[in-house]
């Protein structure tokens, strides 16, 4: 397995074959971009064009060098004893792999030895490795870079060697005679790339060596007209001389072959490609099967089962001269066909006059199987119910093929290899739906296209009813239907035309399942999430657990439920199609069962998500408990014992913000603060921040609409907080509108008589009035925080508001106080037991010892906060200390202090946390002022002055500017000196006589 993988998604494998991390989407790019480009010199500047386009950020160069350092950490855990090097030059950046650890660079080799191979008349060579080549290939080029410019010459250089590979391969199992193995497989490569005339040419080859002259010349005259219609000009010379050659063929086409019950085929099949290329693998082999081969195609209602089955059965039926048999054997409905009818069908066509049909059914089968042996016979076996049903149908010796369909899954069928069909993509979609209207009105309204196949969940039997309503109404614009269908309530009723119908398809599914199975189907369409974990089903059951998984099990096998794979904690996801859901959800609704599913489901992601909250790092407020209902979840405790808060979160977080979303609409606003409130520490450790806002906002609005203060108080105190250190707006001071925000907060909790609330937003007023240079009146604040978090048992309040005091009184310049309360911050966050605390308070020591010029004790305490924060993947507090930790190495005169700098801006760009973004500029200019290099410190300074005019905290500003003034005096003595001046200023308000004395001086030197 190559260490570097291009040809698929994008993954970096450790020599044990684990996947490695390689960071954000531009460190992904910059490594892509360096593997594309061999071992060549890659420029910085030309890397700088590739990540940020025409218009970089001042901060571009920097956040580069942060890249490279993140890049030299993946390349270690790659090769450790450094077979892949990433080497630096002053012009660029070079990376040098070992041969075989980049599967492009493979493929690209293998492709061009193969090609050698068939040119030297080695076929047998070439075919082996051709094969290799391609088995590379898991998917696009590096999908999730797709979109960028630079990725576009290479993708095409790939593509392009990739399809002349598979051409190249062709022509080597042609040269081995593998002709007939070849049909199936070249009707669908023409079919995905219709102007390859090289791929046409074998086509045509191979049908006219297997005997279907009047499919070689349809396909040629197919070849003609897209050439025509796409490109203006006729086939080549070569390809019009075998044109010539096969319709002047005397030796007529092959013989009939009988029986062939195969119904049409569906003219305007779309997609499929790799199912297609999948199930013909196997149906057109390179061999005879030494035995019985048994595909299955499964997959919910209308999700084109057959469909698919009969397009394949059509593209296999040259590598079946015995015939190929077929029936529906009406599985979903309530009448299956018996196994003994079909066989008697079966007979017949295969030539068994009427009174020789044998009337036990036993005999008709070894009569079936009797006349099947030494036949290459495929039988297509559509619509089954269950096992029974197929079994008698099964051929008996080696050389037949069967292809069954299937809404279940059927387990029981020995051997029986099977394809889940899933929905449409987006683009099959538009597709299929162009091709069943077949005029302007689709092809010149691409996103209303799109979005009409997105109302149908990109289930084809919904998409060829949509289009069915188009074509039978020219006047109808595709816009319009694309109204009709966004209304839920009707949507179903809509997706109706002539007799296809969605919800009858879907009803049969339905009428299949057992009560208790039924029951749980509607009730888990109620909860307007994504997907959901298996727990859901034992707290919306009205069975045992064990009954309950077994239903769940049967809804998967109905296929009226997808199972989509294991989440970060360790549960199986299950996921409604939108159709389905809507289905369901009438049923519920129509039984009235849906209120109460509604209470129970909410109530049980409330209940536990508080239980697992705690155990997330994160702001240590005082948790306000709703009046909602909360099931007992015992068992599902149990099922998550083994299960970090953490993942469990990840896994959630989605479903969780959906469910806000619902209760907010519902009107339920107490499930909806309360869950909201619970997701808080999760979106802040893991840097969710627009998501957290989102959905404080709406609890807000829902909150104040119902009158619930309780709630919006709880919701109003994390958006304050959030607003303060993450945010882009600048209308206003963000210091000064936390002052007013926490207010309006401390407030609304003393209307409702929550003191642990009270004291968190005390603490918000403490830090504002702090940053404002009000340190008696934070001093004050802070004192009657601490006086309510322990009136409230709030331990984390109390913690927060030591902190507060702490900050205030370093600010004010009485050190010694601000240790005191250092101390006895720890301490509370220790018993609290909140890593993020404790995180922070070592933070703030470090930053008092680093002023006090104790530099060994704050590097200390810096380090042990940092360990802390990325053992538990907190990006806020680790960028904070690393920005504490670049100014300690600065006043070492540490070179390293650029590099912890440079990374702390990174992530604080990246997640939008001006604040920090201010800080790390003006680190970084002070650095490059003392190196001598005033006009690059002047941009950095700057830009972070400006950023500290929206924050409102007095003292950074007045740093910044000095900092300004400082860098200016060698570039402008004027723009330097009101620099100066303004800083002194602000130093003074802040009461900072110290930096308003230095400042003065600074002015005075000029």
């Amino acid at each position: 397995m190559s260490a570097f993988r291009l040809l698929g998604s994008f993954e970096v494998r450790a020599p044990d074959g684990s996947r490695i991390a390689v960071g954000r989407r531009k460190q992904r790019a910059l490594l892509a971009l360096l593997l594309l480009r061999g071992s060549s010199l890659v420029r910085s500047d030309e890397i700088v064009d590739a990540l940020w386009g025409a218009d970089p950020p001042s901060s571009a160069r920097a956040n580069l060098h942060s890249y490279v350092f993140g890049l030299r950490q993946v390349l270690d855990q790659v090769a450790p004893g450094g077979a892949a090097r990433l080497v630096t030059s002053a012009a660029g950046y070079r990376l040098d792999v070992a041969a075989g650890d980049c599967d492009a660079a493979v493929f690209e080799r293998l492709a061009a030895e193969g090609r050698r191979a068939l040119e030297q008349e080695r076929s047998a060579d070439a075919l082996d490795v051709l094969t290799r080549a391609l088995e590379l290939w898991r998917g696009p080029v590096v999908p999730d870079l797709a979109d960028a410019p630079w990725m576009a010459p290479h993708v095409t250089r790939l593509t392009e060697t990739r399809l002349a590979a598979i051409e190249d391969r062709v022509e080597a199992r042609l040269a081995l005679g593998d002709h007939a193995g070849l049909v199936g497989e070249l009707a669908a490569a023409t079919a995905e790339h219709p102007l390859r005339e090289r791929l046409w040419g074998q086509y045509l080859r191979v049908l006219r060596v297997t005997g279907a002259r009047a499919r070689a010349l349809a396909a040629y005259e197919t070849l003609r007209a897209v050439l025509r219609d796409e490109l203006g000009v006729e086939p080549s010379p070569e390809l019009q001389e075998l044109y010539r050659a096969i319709r002047d063929d005397d030796g007529a086409t092959a013989a009939p072959r009988h029986p062939a019950l195969l119904p049409p085929a569906v003219p305007d099949f779309t997609g499929r490609v790799s199912e297609v290329r999948r199930l013909l693998k196997v149906l057109t082999p390179h061999t005879p099967p030494a035995g019985l081969s048994v595909l299955g195609i499964t997959g919910m209602a209308g999700v084109g089962k057959t469909t698919l089955a009969v397009h394949v059965a059509h593209a296999a039926a040259p590598a079946y001269p015995d015939g190929q048999l077929y029936v529906n054997l009406a599985g979903a409905g309530p009448d299956p066909v018996a196994p003994a009818d079909v066989l008697g069908r079966f007979l017949r066509a295969l030539g068994v006059p009427s009174p020789a049909v044998p009337t036990d059914a036993d005999e008709r089968a070894e009569l079936y199987r009797t006349l099947l042996t030494g036949r290459r016979v495929l039988v297509v076996l559509d619509n089954a119910a269950t096992e029974a049903q197929v079994r008698p149908l099964l051929p008996g010796a080696a050389g037949c093929t069967v292809l069954v369909t299937s809404r279940v899954r059927l387990s029981g069928l020995e051997g029986a290899r099977w394809t889940e069909l899933e929905v449409l993509d987006a683009d099959d979609g538009v597709r299929l739906l162009s091709r069943i209207v077949d005029d302007a009105r689709v092809d010149d309204h691409d996103a209303d296209a799109a979005a009409v196949v997105g109302l149908c969940g990109g289930l084809p039997l919904a998409v060829r009813i949509a289009g069915a309503r188009l074509t039978a109404r020219p006047g109808w614009t595709v816009s319009h239907l694309v109204a009709l269908l966004r209304d839920e309530n009707r949507r179903l009723d809509r997706l109706d035309a002539g007799d296809l119908r969605v919800r009858a398809s879907l009803a049969l599914s339905d009428d299949g399942l057992r009560p208790s199975a039924r029951a749980l189907f509607r009730r888990l369409s109620v909860l307007d999430v994504p997907d959901f974990a298996g727990w859901l089903a034992t707290v919306l059951s009205d069975e045992k657990p064990e009954r309950a998984a077994r239903d769940l099990d049967d809804l998967v096998d109905a296929h009226v439920l997808s199972a989509v794979g294991t989440d970060p904690a360790g549960q199986t996801r299950y996921r409604f199609h939108d159709l389905v859901r809507l289905y369901a959800r009438d049923r519920a609704a129509a039984e009235g069962d849906d209120e109460e599913a509604l209470r129970r489901g909410l109530g049980a992601w409330l209940a536990v998500a508080s239980a697992l909250e705690p155990g997330i790092p994160g702001p240590t407020w005082a948790q306000i408990e709703s009046r909602a209902f909360r099931p007992d979840v015992h068992e599902v405790r149990c099922e998550l014992s083994g299960v970090s808060a953490v993942d469990w979160f990840d896994a959630e977080q989605v479903a969780l913000r959906a469910l806000v979303r619902q209760a907010c609409a519902a009107g339920r606003t107490d499930v909806a603060f309360d869950l909201a409130q619970r997701c808080e520490k999760y979106f802040d450790l893991r840097g969710m921040y627009a998501e957290w806002a989102t959905t404080n906002r709406l609890v807000v609005g829902a909150c104040r609409a119902a009158g619930d203060r309780r709630g919006e108080a709880v919701a109003r105190r994390g958006l304050a907080d959030l607003t303060t250190w993450i945010t882009d707006d600048q209308s206003t001071e963000a210091m000064t509108r936390q002052h007013a925000e926490a207010i309006r907060v401390q407030e609304l909790f003393r209307e409702v008589g929550e003191h642990g609330g009270m004291a968190d937003a005390g603490v918000m007023r403490s830090w504002a009035l702090t940053a404002t240079g009000r340190h008696a009146e934070a001093m004050s604040a802070a004192r009657e925080s601490l006086e309510w978090a322990s009136a409230a048992a709030h331990v984390g309040g109390e913690s927060r508001a030591h902190l507060a005091l702490a900050v205030a009184a370093g600010e004010s310049g009485d050190l010694g106080q601000a240790l005191e309360h250092l101390n006895l911050a720890l301490e509370r966050a220790r018993v609290l037991g909140n890593p993020r605390g404790e995180a922070t308070v070592l933070q703030f020591f470090g930053i008092g010892f680093g002023r006090a010029g104790l530099l060994d004790e704050a590097e200390g305490y810096l380090a042990e906060s940092l360990a802390i924060s990325r053992r538990h993947r907190d990006l806020y507090t680790e960028t904070l200390t690393l920005i504490c930790l670049a100014r300690v190495r600065l006043q070492r005169g540490d070179e390293d202090a650029s590099l912890a700098a440079e990374e702390a801006l990174a992530t604080a760009r990246e997640y939008n946390m001006p604040h920090h973004v201010a800080d790390a500029l003006g680190i970084l200019g002070e650095i490059a002022l003392g190196a001598g290099r005033p006009v690059e410190a002047v941009g950095y300074l700057r830009e972070s002055v400006a950023l500290w005019r929206t924050r409102g905290w007095l003292r950074f500003l007045a740093g910044a500017l000095v900092a300004l003034g400082r860098a200016l005096t060698a570039v402008d003595r004027v723009e330097s000196a009101a620099a100066l001046r303004e800083g002194a200023a602000l130093f003074a308000q802040a009461g900072d006589d110290a930096g308003a004395d230095e400042a003065r001086r600074l002015l005075a030197e000029l």
